[in-house]
């Protein structure tokens, strides 16, 4: 009689929970990992400037554009990794977009500093509307802006996470939306919470955005003028991903129009 052989069972129940609920990298559906090197290498390296690219940044009161910095370009494997983590449930995904984001906020980091002047410098992330949050079971956003902020704390400028901003009314999801829908869908819809602004960083604060995607730039417009309002000084963005323009054909966010840094008559970086 042939001798019998019996899986281990830390194997048998992984093997199990394959077929139970199979695991693959979301941006090329390879097997049996959460995420493949391949495309785990496309959100490494140092973030782009993208400001360029989003026509709704654009000020028409003499203020130079806000500064945006993109780790990658929003199409492709990419955005299937955003689209999984974000709104499939893949909560698993934190711990793998969470580290780049931190490296990319200490490269951010040279330039704030300058700007900062020695004030403590607040992560503000864009918030979503009270029923994408209660769909997503949570604030995906703000998986960003601790990242965020540890790699600036890194780089050793003194970073907090603020929740700073709120939605009011009932405006839409931006998902699907036109360039200029998107604008009609945001104006007058977020609030700056200026007495968590105060609290955490005085009289004029200092603030990083940060969010998932940005597309034509009207989330982070209606953050950026919520945020003046009450007196913050918007330092600049930083976002996992851009889309690309209309008509762009582009694998890498570093093909994407991207101005150079300078210093702005004192307000912020441009």
């Amino acid at each position: 009689m042939p001798p019998t052989t019996t899986a281990p069972p830390v194997r048998w129940l992984r093997e199990l929970g394959r077929l139970v609920v199979p695991v693959s990298c979301p941006g090329c559906g390879a097997l049996d990992v959460p995420w493949c090197p391949t495309c785990e290498a496309l959100l490494v390296g140092p973030p782009v400037r993208v400001e360029a690219a989003a026509p709704r940044l654009d000020r028409l009161d003499g203020v130079p554009v806000l500064p945006v910095w993109a780790l990658a370009a929003y199409g492709g494997p990419v955005r299937e990794v955003v689209v999984a983590w974000k709104d499939r449930g893949r909560t698993d995904l934190d711990r793998l977009v969470g580290p780049p984001v931190r490296t990319a906020a200490r490269a951010v980091a040279a330039t704030a500093a300058r700007a900062v002047a020695g004030r403590p410098l607040l992560v503000v992330g864009a918030p979503s509307t009270a029923a994408s949050r209660r769909a997503r079971g949570r604030d995906h956003v703000r998986v960003l802006a601790r990242a965020a902020a540890d790699g600036l704390r890194d780089a050793g400028l003194a970073a907090t996470v603020v929740p700073a901003l709120t939605r009011r009314g009932r405006g839409r999801d931006q998902v699907g939306l036109g360039a200029r829908a998107r604008a009609r869908n945001l104006t007058g819809s977020m609030a700056a919470r200026d007495r968590a602004l105060a609290r955490a960083g005085g009289a004029r604060p200092a603030v990083l955005l940060v969010d998932d995607v940005v597309t034509t730039g009207s989330t982070l417009a209606a953050a950026e003028r919520a945020l003046e309002d009450v007196g913050a000084d918007v330092l600049g963005a930083l976002v996992l991903a851009a889309t690309p323009p209309p008509g762009a054909v582009t694998k890498d966010v570093r093909n994407l129009l991207a101005p150079p840094v300078y210093l702005a008559h004192g307000r912020g970086l441009a």
